[in-house]
């Protein structure tokens, strides 16, 4: 609760910053607006998920702070979404830790080679979603037409 609070403290205060330094207001134009109504609208729903997920929690809840997210919306999201990561973290993960440790305790060759595993299979999989996403991108920008086709139509 205290960190993903700070980080939306951190969004908003680096978002007003920013709107110093520069002196002028971005938020003005159309995309920035539409983007902040968006976040405002749906945001409350992603702060509650993002503590079902690793590693997109501080960027839910630093987008929340960068634009200002209602406290109304963000407090009960935020609250619900550590009450949840609480559950999860106390039972779940408190009892992989506690087996864990019992194989440790049994055979510590048996629970590194199983640490090993998870490790490589973890690797393999985020490798694998990788290199798909990384096909898509290709796929797509080999979708759209090149310079020189581009340039021929126009002659």
């Amino acid at each position: 609760m205290l960190r993903a609070n700070a980080t939306y403290w951190l969004g908003r205060g680096a978002a007003a910053g920013g709107r110093r330094w520069r002196k002028s207001e971005g938020e003005g134009s159309p995309a920035w607006q539409s983007a902040r109504v968006l976040v405002n609208r749906w945001g409350p729903i992603a702060v509650v998920l993002c503590f079902f997920t690793v590693g997109i929690q501080t960027a839910v809840n630093a987008t929340a702070g960068v634009t200002r997210m209602p406290l109304r919306r963000y407090l009960p999201a935020v609250t619900l979404g550590s009450i949840a990561w609480a559950t999860i973290y106390a039972t779940v993960g408190l009892a992989a830790a506690r087996a864990w440790l019992a194989a440790a305790a049994r055979s510590p060759l048996a629970a590194t080679l199983l640490a090993v595993v998870v490790v490589v299979g973890v690797t393999a999989l985020l490798w694998s979603r990788r290199r798909q996403a990384r096909a898509l991108v290709a796929e797509v920008e080999g979708s759209t037409p090149d310079r020189d086709s581009t340039d021929a139509v126009r002659s």
